[in-house]
C-alpha cells in the first residue's frame, strides 16, 4: 500500500517552514542510534537511517479514533511523505487498565482506510519498557529521580498551584542507593498500588507546574495486553513519550497545543538521558500545533464513550458519531477527510472550524464520481389514467434511460421503465399551489425526468379526505430524447420510480448529532444539546438499477443528496441506505 499522492501545491505553514529550515541547516545530519545493541537490532538501525525526517502518530489504544485524530494522522504522514521521510505508527500503550487489542486493530484499520502506510515502522511503547526502566534507574543513580511515599492527597496539596510554589517531599533527599532499593521493590511487586511513585527531581518552585517533580512511574498490578504480567509498574505517558521518540530517532515530534507546557519536561528528560549516555544527539524536537475543533462535534473520548454507553447513539460506528468508524459508515470518503485537513492547514492557535467545511470537501469528492439514481423517500402514488390508451395496454412497459453520470459517459446509461403507476415524492403534488410552485397540481404539466410530459388532473382521497394518489394523463409523443420532446413547454421536472419495478429500501436520514455549535463549552452538560431529530428512518423506493447493490457503495440520489449502502446492515435483498450529506448545506439558511 502506498501513501496518497501529494497535493500539486501544498499550502505552506509554520511546520513546513520549520522542517525546511532544519533540512537546510542540517540539524539532523548524521543522526544515529545510541541505545543498547539489543535495542539497535530491535529498531532496525539500518533502514531507519534512510529517512530525511521522521514523524510519528502515537495514539493510545484506549478508544476509537475520531475526526481530530484524522488531522494528526494526515499531518504527520503527509509531512513525512512530502519531505522524503517516514512516519511511524506507534501505540502508546502505557496504561494497561484502559487499553485493549480491539482498539489496536481498529486504529490500524482506520489509518490504512485514510490511505496511509507505515511500512515497517510499526512500534509499541510496551516494547521499550526494559529500556525505560533502565533509564529510570540511571536517573535515580545520578540523583535526578527519587521514590516518593506521600499519599496522593499530600502530593497534590504539596504541588502548589499557579499562585503558590510547591513544597518539597519529605522523601526528596533520600540517597540514590535508598531510592534505587525502593524502586526495585516497586518493580518486584512488594508494594500496593498507590503506595509510592517515582518522581523526577527538578524544581518544586518552578512557575511551570509540569516541572514540579513530575511522576515517572506508578504501581499498577494490572495485566497488559502485550506484556502480560511481566510488569507491575508502568511509566507515565510524559516519561515514556520522549524516550519513544528518541529511540525511534524521530526528528519532529508534532503534538497538539495542550502539550506545549509539557515541552520543558520533554527536553529536560532527553537532555539528562543523553548526558548519561543513553540517548544520542541531536535529540527530537517537540513542536505543537492548534488542534482541529469542529462546530457541532464533541471529540472527548470520555464524552463519546458516554454517548455510546448511555445509548444516545447505536455504538462507536453510529454514522452520527465523529469517530472515523462512524464517518466511514456514514459514507465519508478518505479523500474528503484528507482534503479537509489540507484546507484547514496548521497553525499555532486552536481554532474552531464550521462542520460545513467537511461537507464541502465531501461534495467536491463525490460530485464528479458518484453515479446518479432516482429515489423516492416520501412516496405518493401517481396514477397515469390514460396509460393503456397511449401505449396500447396497461401491461406495456415503456423503456426509458438516462446517463448514470452527466459528465462521465463511460459509466453508461441507467435503464428503467414507465408503467401505469409510479411513485413520486409527496411534496411534488399539491392541490392548491403556492406562488412559484411548478410541480404537480391540477391543470399543470410537468416532465417525468427521462420520460414523458404529463398533465395533472386531480387526486384520489380516502374517507377522511387524505390524498392517497395523484392523477395525471400522459401527453403522447413527448418522450425525452425524441423529436417531440420539446413540443410542449413545461417549467417543472420531477423524479419518479415505476411502481412495478421499484426497489423498496430503508433510508436513514441523518442530521447533526448536536443542536448547539459548541455543546461542551462553558461547563454545560453536552447531553442537553443532543438533537432528537438527528436520525429519521423512512421506507422509500429506489430505481431498479440499484437492485443487488453491494454494501459501501455511493450514489447521488437526484434532488436528495449523497447516499451510501450501509456497510453493516445493508443486504442485496433488504437494502439500507445512509444519507451522507445533502446537495447543498441545508443549515446555511
Amino acid at each position: 500500500m502506498s501513501n496518497p499522492a501529494a497535493p500539486a501545491a501544498p499550502a505552506t505553514n509554520f511546520l513546513r517552514q520549520r522542517i525546511e529550515n532544519d533540512l537546510e541547516t542540517g540539524v539532523f545530519a548524521g543522526r544515529h542510534f545510541a541505545g543498547t545493541p539489543g535495542d539497535a537490532a530491535h529498531h532496525g538501525a539500518g533502514p531507519l537511517d534512510e529517512a530525511r525526517i521522521r514523524t510519528r502518530f502515537p495514539p493510545e489504544p484506549n478508544g476509537y479514533l475520531h475526526i481530530g485524530h484524522a488531522k494528526s494522522i494526515c499531518l504527520n504522514f503527509g509531512l513525512a511523505r512530502d519531505f522524503g521521510g517516514a512516519c511511524h505508527l506507534r501505540f502508546d500503550d502505557t496504561n494497561p487498565e484502559k487499553e485493549e487489542l480491539e482498539y489496536v486493530n481498529a486504529i490500524k484499520e482506520m489509518v490504512q482506510w485514510l490511505g496511509w502506510s507505515w511500512g515497517d515502522n510499526l512500534f509499541e511503547a510496551s516494547s521499550y519498557f526494559d529500556f525505560m526502566y533502565a533509564a529510570a534507574e540511571a536517573l535515580v543513580n545520578a540523583g535526578h529521580a527519587y521514590v516518593d511515599e506521600q499519599s496522593a492527597e499530600d502530593m497534590k496539596a504539596n504541588r502548589g498551584d499557579f499562585g503558590r510554589p510547591g513544597v518539597n517531599s519529605p522523601f526528596r533527599d533520600r540517597t540514590p542507593a535508598e531510592n534505587l532499593a525502593r524502586l526495585r521493590e516497586m518493580r518486584d511487586g512488594k508494594h500496593a498500588d498507590g503506595a509510592m511513585v517515582l518522581r523526577a527531581k527538578i524544581d518544586m518552585a518552578s512557575p511551570n507546574i509540569n516541572l514540579r517533580d513530575p511522576t515517572l512511574y506508578r504501581i499498577k498490578h494490572a495485566e497488559h495486553h502485550a506484556t502480560g504480567n511481566k510488569w507491575c509498574i508502568y511509566p507515565m505517558y510524559t516519561f515514556a513519550h520522549p524516550i519513544e521518540d528518541a529511540l525511534e530517532r524521530i526528528t519532529h515530534s508534532i503534538c497538539t497545543l495542550e502539550f506545549e507546557d509539557q515541552r520543558p519536561f520533554y527536553d529536560w528528560l532527553l537532555e539528562h538521558l543523553a548526558d548519561l549516555g543513553l540517548l544520542a544527539r541531536p535529540l527530537p524536537q517537540q513542536i505543537e500545533f492548534g488542534r482541529l475543533n469542529l462546530n457541532y462535534v464533541v471529540t472527548s473520548k470520555r464524552k463519546l464513550r458516554q454517548l455510546v454507553e448511555e445509548k444516545h447513539v447505536n455504538g462507536w460506528d453510529d454514522p452520527r458519531m465523529p469517530t472515523l468508524v462512524g464517518l466511514r459508515r456514514r459514507g465519508f470518503t478518505p479523500a474528503s477527510l484528507r482534503a479537509m485537513v489540507e484546507s484547514t492547514g496548521a497553525s499555532k492557535q486552536n481554532a474552531w472550524i464550521d462542520d460545513t467545511v467537511l461537507d464541502q470537501a465531501l461534495r467536491a469528492d463525490l460530485e464528479p464520481q458518484a453515479p446518479r439514481a432516482f429515489a423516492v423517500l416520501q412516496p405518493l402514488k401517481l396514477k397515469l389514467t390514460n396509460y393503456a390508451e397511449v401505449f396500447g395496454s396497461a401491461d406495456h412497459r415503456e423503456p426509458c434511460e438516462t446517463a448514470a453520470h452527466p459528465h462521465k459517459p463511460e459509466l453508461g446509461q441507467r435503464k428503467f421503465s414507465l408503467g401505469p403507476e409510479l411513485w413520486i415524492e409527496a411534496e411534488d403534488f399539491v392541490e392548491t399551489p403556492p406562488k412559484g410552485y411548478f410541480r404537480l397540481f391540477p391543470g399543470n404539466k410537468v416532465r417525468l425526468k427521462a420520460g414523458y410530459i404529463i398533465e395533472c388532473t386531480g387526486a384520489e382521497k380516502d374517507a377522511d379526505g387524505n390524498i392517497t394518489a395523484a392523477l395525471a394523463t400522459v401527453i403522447p409523443d413527448t418522450k425525452s430524447g425524441t423529436p417531440g420532446a420539446d413540443a410542449v413547454k413545461v417549467k417543472g421536472t420531477i423524479g419518479w420510480v415505476g411502481a412495478h419495478e421499484a426497489v423498496q429500501a430503508e433510508v436513514r436520514l441523518y442530521e447533526r448529532l448536536f443542536a448547539e455549535a459548541q455543546p461542551d463549552s462553558g461547563g454545560r452538560d453536552f447531553l442537553e444539546f443532543v438533537n432528537p431529530n438527528s436520525l429519521r428512518v423512512v421506507q422509500g423506493f429506489v430505481e431498479p438499477s440499484l437492485a443487488g447493490a453491494a454494501a459501501d457503495q455511493r450514489w447521488q440520489f437526484e434532488r436528495h443528496g449523497y447516499f451510501v449502502t450501509d456497510r453493516v446492515d445493508h443486504r442485496a435483498d433488504k437494502p439500507v441506505f445512509n444519507k451522507i450529506t445533502g446537495l447543498k448545506d441545508s443549515f446555511a439558511k
